[in-house]
């Protein structure tokens, strides 16, 4: 699976950022996304392709879906071009976010919460999706939410990811280190959430899913560096 087309230009180039903004402060999750809003849906169409194969992706056979950290609902677009009568529940820490989707699907359940904290309920849902949200959370916390994603879809369901995967060993240490760092040097507690790019391997992500139950897993496809890992809960 390739992830990078060219590892090593990557990593000069992300070691040459993380040089130029060594000196930016952390922002908050919910703040950085309200505070660039009005251009957000622009900045992200270059992931369209990846929209659409997410859509491509989910089985035909859903009704009930999940969508953590759904944002302004730039995957929902796609979902609900070719599926209107899905019904969707939508989770995210920005209410600016939510009151956007809300005005393009006001059909879509909104709710504004931390996801990690939220009760996602256990056997309710036909497929939960999320789209690139989870680079910024550490391990610890993604294998939590793994088991509460795998409780929360019945039987038989599917568990379908976007991800911003490292290319390698090297860009997963030298990020979480950065992260690790501006965090002690802006006094930013644990268990507050700020944006910052910090992915696992795709090795690191499958052995994640593993440890949370999750045995049928796939990864159909990479776009741009993030990788498509589909996680389908076992019949019981």
């Amino acid at each position: 699976m390739i992830i990078r087309e060219n590892v090593v230009q990557h990593m000069v180039d992300l070691k040459a950022w993380l040089e130029q903004t060594e000196a930016d402060p952390l922002e908050g999750m919910a703040d950085f996304f309200s505070a660039r809003l009005d251009g957000y849906e622009d900045h992200m169409s270059v992931w369209h392709d990846a929209y659409l194969e997410m859509e491509r992706l989910l089985p035909a056979d859903v009704h009930t879906l999940l969508d953590l950290g759904c944002g302004t609902g730039l995957e929902l677009d796609a979902i609900l071009a070719e599926r209107p009568q899905v019904e969707v529940t939508g989770i995210d820490l920005s209410e600016d976010m939510l009151a956007k989707l809300r005005q393009k699907h006001p059909q879509v359940h909104t709710v504004c919460a931390d996801y990690f904290q939220h009760d996602l309920g256990e056997s309710v849902f036909d497929a939960v999706i999320h789209f690139e949200t989870l680079h910024h959370f550490t391990p610890e916390k993604k294998a939590a939410l793994y088991s509460r994603i795998r409780r929360a879809l019945k039987p038989g369901s599917m568990y379908l990811q976007a991800e911003y995967v490292a290319c390698c060993a090297e860009e997963e240490v030298l990020l979480w280190q950065t992260f690790t760092r501006k965090r002690l040097r802006d006094g930013i507690p644990d268990d507050q959430f700020v944006h910052f790019d910090a992915p696992l391997t795709l090795e690191h992500e499958l052995a994640l899913l593993r440890g949370a139950g999750f045995r049928q897993l796939s990864v159909p496809c990479c776009i741009n560096g993030a990788c498509f890992i589909a996680a389908v809960k076992e019949n019981q």
